[in-house]
């Protein structure tokens, strides 16, 4: 784990396009599923409004502000797992979500928890998006916390990181710091999600009086 966690505790905006390209596996009792990591999302901690983070430490958040090389997990809209890998110096609480990836191994698995019954699901589309992903690994609110490192559910970083083949641009549906070009993605890659900015807020109507 030493070697992860020196790679991964430095700021999360240079940590995110080394992650792409390296692969998060996840052992189960329905087999290993394997993904190949092609979005990645940046998050600075305190210091970025669109962070979880952003207003301090909190019973939800805490994982974060641990050390580099666990993975944080959140449950949202009351239906879907998020994940990501804890990044920097402990206490700084940064954090790069895995948007996206190509299932390696385990297709039939990943399937299976992605399929609606009989509807077959394409591979471009197995772990396309964050819920999706986590949903092809398996990963649910039981895996916050888990060190990255060894044990079932484990980040291999890509050698050498796949640094000419990286685009930037703005993080997916932030209201806060949305302008930051802090989402990274393979360029050409078919499984990196479709770009999506916040949508606006509805104005309350007023009562007629």
């Amino acid at each position: 784990m030493t070697g992860l966690r020196e790679a991964l505790a430095r700021p999360a905006v240079e940590v995110a396009p080394a992650l792409l390209g390296a692969t998060l596996s996840h052992r189960t009792d329905d087999g290993l599923v394997a993904v190949r990591l092609t979005e990645v999302e940046a998050y600075a901690g305190e210091e970025d409004p669109g962070s979880h983070a952003y207003r301090g430490r909190t019973q939800r958040n805490r994982v974060m502000f641990g050390p580099a090389g666990h993975l944080y997990v959140y449950f949202t809209y009351g239906m879907h797992h998020c994940c990501n890998v804890v990044v920097g110096e402990s206490g700084t609480a940064s954090a790069v979500l895995l948007r996206a990836g190509e299932v390696v191994e385990g297709r039939e698995p990943a399937r299976r928890r992605r399929g609606g019954g009989s509807r077959v699901v394409p591979d471009r589309d197995l772990a396309r998006g964050p819920a999706r992903l986590c949903s092809a690994l398996g990963i649910d609110i039981a895996d916050n916390g888990v060190d990255l490192g060894g044990g079932d559910l484990v980040l291999h970083l890509s050698d050498p990181p796949l640094v000419e083949a990286v685009e930037r641009g703005p993080r997916v549906g932030l209201r806060e710091a949305a302008d930051r070009p802090w989402r990274f993605w393979l360029r050409g890659e078919p499984t990196v999600s479709a770009y999506r900015p916040a949508a606006p807020l509805r104005e309350r109507k007023r009562p007629v009086r």
